[in-house]
């Protein structure tokens, strides 16, 4: 009689669980030291933010104390409406040219990226690999620094100086967010997703709403943070072709730098004021912006 030996297959690995989850429980699973330096980090990070805000409620005789105030003041509602009143700097009309351009150039960006991320990755077409190596290389050129003057004098040529047409055109596009939207397109939509959707009489626009932008949100929202930070603190351009009655923020904050150089509070003022609409959208797209941050590290 043959005993027949069964083979126990072997016990399978214990899978370990990825996503934003898990990459936060690892971050709570670190060690001591590395809380600590965290902390540390976190404090020196946001510490001068919290100061600027802190002296935004102060006076000026309060503001240049040994110890320096650390707790806020009572004074935040006639700074702002110093800051709002002065008439060399045009804060309130800066605030809401930089808030015009940002959205605009923001939504453009994201847009068109999508667009053109989808039909790199996803689309076959001759001469993808060409289009695409060329906008890499406009991303390896510092166009902006040195395509100032031509830019400059097209802006003439056209007569859009002083208008905020002139700071909103050339940034439209981004070869950043082009490139960054087709690495993301690549990696999070399955192409049997896109063929799936093809054979079921989907057209390329249907499977672009229905199919890659729920994929692409993640992204989109990394994208709208970064491109709305980079148009919000923009300052060299819009100092060379706008007028200093139609300023953008940044700019605006230079012109109160230069009329009222010592009066510190109306300076940390104008500062904390530019700053909240950064806080707004970080606040509206923070879950976004986190998970996919946090999903783009652990993907690999």
């Amino acid at each position: 009689m043959t005993v027949t030996q069964i083979r126990r297959p072997p016990a399978q690995h214990a899978r370990r669980p990825s996503g934003p989850s898990a990459a936060r429980n690892r971050i709570w699973d670190a060690g001591p030291m590395t809380k600590v330096v965290l902390a540390f980090a976190l404090v020196l990070s946001a510490f001068p933010i919290y100061y600027m805000f802190i002296m935004a409620t102060r006076t000026n005789e309060e503001a240049i104390d040994v110890p320096p105030p650390l707790f806020p003041g009572g004074h935040l509602g006639e700074n702002i409406a110093r800051l709002l009143s002065t008439e060399d700097a045009y804060f309130v009309t800066g605030l809401v040219n930089s808030a015009i351009v940002s959205v605009t150039v923001t939504f453009s960006v994201v847009l068109i990226s999508t667009l053109a991320g989808f039909a790199f990755a996803k689309l076959r077409f001759r001469g993808s690999k060409i289009l695409l190596g060329l906008i890499l290389v406009t991303m390896m050129v510092p166009l902006q620094q040195m395509g100032v003057v031509p830019l400059y004098e097209l802006m003439v040529t056209l007569g859009w100086t002083g208008q905020l047409k002139a700071v909103i055109l050339p940034f439209l596009v981004n070869g950043f967010g082009v490139f960054m939207m087709t690495q993301y397109a690549t990696q999070a939509v399955p192409d049997e997703l896109v063929e799936a959707a093809r054979v079921d009489g989907a057209s390329t626009m249907r499977i672009y709403v229905n199919v890659i932008l729920p994929a692409l949100r993640p992204g989109m929202a990394v994208l709208t943070l970064l491109v709305f930070m980079q148009t919000w603190n923009e300052f060299m351009w819009p100092l060379i072709v706008l007028n200093p009655d139609n300023p953008v923020v940044q700019t605006s904050i230079a012109a109160l730098n230069q009329a009222h150089g010592t009066d510190y509070v109306m300076l940390f003022t104008g500062t904390a004021a530019s700053v909240l609409p950064l806080f707004i959208v970080f606040i509206a797209f923070g879950r976004q912006i986190v998970g996919g941050l946090m999903e783009g590290a652990v993907k690999a």
